[in-house]
């Protein structure tokens, strides 16, 4: 049975995500709509075990992505950006934060505790959406003069990791337990160390490579590996020190790059090609945890409260983007870029409820019409104006 869902999972998938670009839009759209067809919530024909290690696949179709991206992304690039890099890891999603927080309570009745926690579930934007559109315009040339493509993966990277624990600490005050100010202090902490061990773990895999002959398919499966032992080491080392794993992962590709750019634009090529078959996993996967049961509890209210706290978000990005060199035009298109969501939302959605949050059922339905308005709008949006507000 669980080759069968498999069998079904990539034949409807590749379907109807090819007929949705056929119609001129985004096929992970077909790729989501497959999950929730196929999900425990509707036909019910996904294996149980594949839902069981769901998380687990979502997890290593992102890493596939983020050595692609680290694979692709310059050192040098990034450094020209300098502060609106920054700024972008925190600012739009502290907007949209607060624009939860104070907006909720009217639309809803929950606290403003409870909103608290609806605005870092619903402010993590998705790399697996972002990372792959920023890499075809790095292909394509597009917004690559300013570096924008990069500006925009290395922000959306972070953000999650800050508003991950954001949402740790809310919930935890929520629970009773005081906010302690060292949650805050251990995001910078996770991201430097995170970028320490990915750069070493870079350097160290180069200097294996060029030392011994290896076939390029069995320098995949190492990176792979070494990927996994960073992600898994967050978790294993979280309670002593913070640790971005998936930033570490990105780190390793950009010191493969900058230390032997041929390598690393051969095997960006081959992990190209994984990534076909990881993205179909990933958003089918997205999909399947998707309940649209909760779609009813929340509706149009959460709709336009999405919408609303979208727009404070994209004014946020423009704030990012003051004093730089970006045209009007270049600005619009990183407050598009910074829409979608879908990867946090599909983890965490469901946490608050399990936890006995009042407003758990209101937050997961949340997140799931979070997933459904937000990942088409970014990932549409993207794909229709980046030839028409970027320069080659």
């Amino acid at each position: 049975m669980m080759l069968l869902s498999l069998a079904l999972i990539l034949m409807i998938g590749f379907l109807l995500s090819g007929l949705f670009k056929k119609l001129k839009l985004p096929g992970l759209l077909g790729m989501l709509l497959t999950g929730i067809m196929l999900g425990p919530y509707v036909m019910n024909q996904i294996h149980p075990q594949i839902l069981t290690i769901s998380s687990e696949l979502r997890q290593i179709a992102l890493i596939v992505i983020l050595i692609r991206a680290g694979l692709a992304l310059d050192l040098d690039d990034l450094k020209k950006v300098g502060r609106p890099a920054l700024l972008m890891c925190i600012v739009p999603a502290s907007f949209e934060i607060a624009a939860v927080t104070l907006l909720a309570p009217l639309f809803f009745k929950i606290s403003y505790g409870e909103a608290a926690i609806l605005g870092t579930v619903l402010a993590a934007v998705s790399p697996a959406v972002i990372v792959p559109r920023m890499l075809k315009l790095m292909e394509n040339g597009y917004g690559k003069a300013k570096s924008i493509p990069q500006l925009v993966m290395a922000g959306a990277s972070i953000d999650d990791i800050y508003v991950i624990i954001l949402f740790t600490s809310f919930l935890e005050m929520y629970k009773g337990e005081d906010f302690r100010l060292s949650s805050l202090i251990s995001v910078p902490a996770a991201v430097i160390i995170g970028l320490v061990i990915g750069v070493v773990g870079g350097a160290v895999l180069t200097w294996l490579f060029k030392k011994l002959h290896i076939r390029d398919t069995i320098k995949i499966l190492i990176i792979l590996s070494t990927a996994f032992v960073f992600v898994s080491a967050e978790t294993l080392i979280k309670p002593y020190v913070p640790m971005s794993g998936l930033l570490a992962v990105m780190a390793l590709g950009g010191m493969i790059l900058n230390q032997h750019e041929v390598l690393a634009k051969r095997l960006s090529v081959k992990y190209s090609k994984i990534w076909v078959g990881a993205e179909m996993l990933l958003f089918v996967l997205v999909g399947a945890a998707v309940n649209i049961t909760y779609i009813g509890k929340a509706g149009v209210m959460a709709a336009g409260l999405i919408l609303a706290a979208l727009i404070v978000r994209m004014s946020g990005v423009w704030i990012c983007m003051l004093k730089t060199n970006l045209s009007p035009k270049e600005k619009l298109f990183c407050g598009i870029a910074y829409l979608p969501k879908a990867t946090v939302q599909a983890a965490i959605g469901g946490i608050p409820l399990i936890s006995g949050v009042a407003a758990g059922e209101v937050i997961l339905a949340a997140a799931v019409i979070a997933i459904i308005i937000t990942a088409p709008i970014g990932a549409i949006g993207i794909d229709l104006t980046w030839r028409k507000l970027l320069s080659k």
